[in-house]
Parts: structure tokens; C-alpha cells; sequence
């Protein structure tokens, strides 16, 4: 089918995840996003391009090895002090050369094109898992809704080979491209960050109010579409009864609907490093004290909404 042959820039493919959706699940993660939000855990998705990737930790020196700087047409590529790889990144063309040559592994590319077909040839390795555990496949990023037309494509053939779908969104897209991707969706997990359109920019980027009039759109169109609204709790931006207060007096009213509260961590931080980047948020750390208080607000002011734990 033509559909098959839809492409689009993927960054990885995680088998046996738990977390994005009903039952054991394979997660196919989208390059390209929109937002640019402070705490993001997966900073190489963020680009709409393949991303280059070096681990400085693998490279055997330039004593050892020389390859990468003989490739590059830029001559990006120098010594640090201590004789490993330096990118000037500035200067890179984004070639990718140097990752094809490096014998170490210490770079590499995260973004790589694949059809449909291709994907979901990796998706149904795992169907004895999905039809033990009511699992399937879920579109996550990045931002699924970056490639709209391969997300439609990827969301129809899976259904069409019966396998239960489901995609997390930042919202952020336009209200056709949701809708469209809704259509072949089993599941839908919705990230609503906070209220204040003013912390919102501040801490993505970009403003909330077509994250809030998507997920009023698609709830309008698809009012038996299971929705998980997740909310990160982030220090400094949402980590307080307040914020959470606004985002379940908003959700308070849709039908079919979960929410779910994440704690926040700092696991992808040491990816920056890695493509050249700070990490935004430094050494903040949520309080011990945070998560408890907010799932105690949970429970004791809007114990008639359902809450998913983790």
C-alpha cells in the first residue's frame, strides 16, 4: 500500500516500555519539536534534523585515533586538553561524517529516516507481548504532530493490522493534524505543564492556549477517545497546589479522562553535554516533600476524577 512507503525521521525505537500507554507497549520516537521546554529528557528529539551525538567518555583519544578529524570538511574537529575529540559546533556543517568514521562509537547520529513498513516491521516483533497485556504501539518524540502526514500514515496501517495505538502530544500542532492522527488512535496521552500562559512561555517557549483548545477540540470530536492528561511537576514552574489546582479545575469537566502527575528527574541532563548544549534547569531538585502534598490535594479536592500513579 502506498502509506507504506511514508517516511519520516525517527530517533529510536524503544521495545517493552510500561510507561506510554495501556500494557507492555513499543514506542517509536519522532524527531522535531516544536516547544523547548527547560527539563526536556530527550534533547537530541528536539531537532527536526538528524542530530550528532558524541559521548566523550568512547573516544580513544586523538593519539589513538584520528579519523574523525581527517573527515571533516570543516575542520571542526580538535583536541581538548585531554586529547579526546572537541566539536566546535559552531563551525559544524552537520555533515555527519565524522560519526560514520568514528570506529568508537563516541559519535553518532540520532535521526534516521524510515518508512512505515519499516517500523512497524519492528513493532510486530513484539505481538505476543501486546496481546497478553492490551499493549500496542505509541508515537512519542519529539513531537509525533511535527510529521503529521507519517504519524497519520504510521497510526492507519497499525490499526489496519489490528494493532492498538496510541500517541503522546505536547499539543502544540495544528487542530486538523490532532485530529486526523485522533481518527486511528486507541489511546491519547496529553501533556497539559501549567495553566499561566505567562510561566508556560517562559518555561517551553511557547504560549498554552492552543495546547488548551486542542485538547477542548478533541474532546468535542472524540468523546470516547480514553485521554491520560499528564502533567510533569517541575520545580519553579508547577510544583506548587495552585498550578496543580488550575489544571483540574480546566480538566475537571471533559468525560473519559485520566490524570497523572510525574515527578521530576534530572536522567536526561548528561545528554546535553552530549550535543553541545547546557542543561537549562542546572542543579534544581524538587522537594522531597512536593509529590506527597500534591497527591494528598488529589485525593481530599477532586476525588471524583480519576488519577493514574506512578
Amino acid at each position: 500500500m502506498p502509506q507504506n512507503n511514508q517516511k519520516g525521521l525517527i530517533f529510536n525505537i524503544q521495545k517493552y516500555s510500561v510507561h506510554d500507554g495501556p500494557g507492555i507497549r513499543t514506542v517509536v520516537f519522532f524527531s522535531g519539536c516544536p516547544l523547548r521546554c527547560k527539563w526536556c529528557s530527550n534533547p537530541e528529539s528536539q531537532s527536526g534534523r538528524p542530530q550528532l551525538f558524541y559521548n566523550r567518555n568512547k573516544c580513544i583519544t586523538l593519539d589513538e585515533c584520528r579519523r574523525c578529524v581527517e573527515v571533516c570538511p570543516e575542520s571542526a574537529i580538535g583536541a581538548a586538553e585531554d586529547r579526546r575529540a572537541h566539536i566546535d559546533r559552531a563551525a559544524c556543517s552537520g555533515c555527519l561524517l565524522c560519526a560514520e568514521a568514528c570506529p568508537a562509537q563516541a559519535l553518532q547520529v540520532y535521526g534516521e529516516e524510515k518508512t512505515v513498513a519499516r517500523v512497524l516491521e519492528r513493532v510486530e516483533q513484539d505481538g505476543v507481548f501486546y496481546s497478553r497485556s492490551g499493549g500496542g504501539l505509541t508515537l512519542s518524540g519529539g513531537e509525533p504532530m511535527q510529521q503529521p502526514a507519517f504519524a497519520v500514515a504510521l497510526l492507519r496501517e497499525a490499526r489496519r493490522r489490528r494493532i492498538n495505538t496510541a500517541m503522546e502530544t505536547s499539543g502544540f500542532c495544528a487542530a486538523e493534524d490532532l485530529l486526523s492522527a485522533c481518527e486511528h488512535l486507541d489511546f491519547l496521552l496529553y501533556d497539559i505543564k501549567v495553566m499561566d500562559p505567562d510561566v508556560h512561555r517562559e518555561a517551553t517557549g511557547v504560549s498554552n492556549d492552543r495546547i488548551l483548545r486542542n485538547l477542548e477540540q478533541v474532546r468535542r470530536a472524540r468523546p470516547q477517545l480514553p485521554i491520560l492528561v499528564r502533567t510533569p511537576v517541575i520545580p519553579g514552574v508547577n510544583d506548587s497546589p495552585g498550578a496543580i489546582r488550575a489544571i483540574l479545575d480546566f480538566i475537571g469537566g471533559f468525560e473519559n479522562l485520566h490524570y497523572e502527575m510525574l515527578s521530576y528527574h534530572r536522567m536526561g541532563s548528561p545528554k546535553y553535554a552530549c550535543i553541545g548544549k547546557d542543561y537549562p534547569m542546572g542543579d534544581v531538585e524538587l522537594g522531597d516533600d512536593v509529590m506527597p502534598a500534591l497527591r494528598e490535594l488529589l485525593e481530599n479536592e477532586y476525588g471524583h476524577l480519576r488519577f493514574c500513579g506512578r
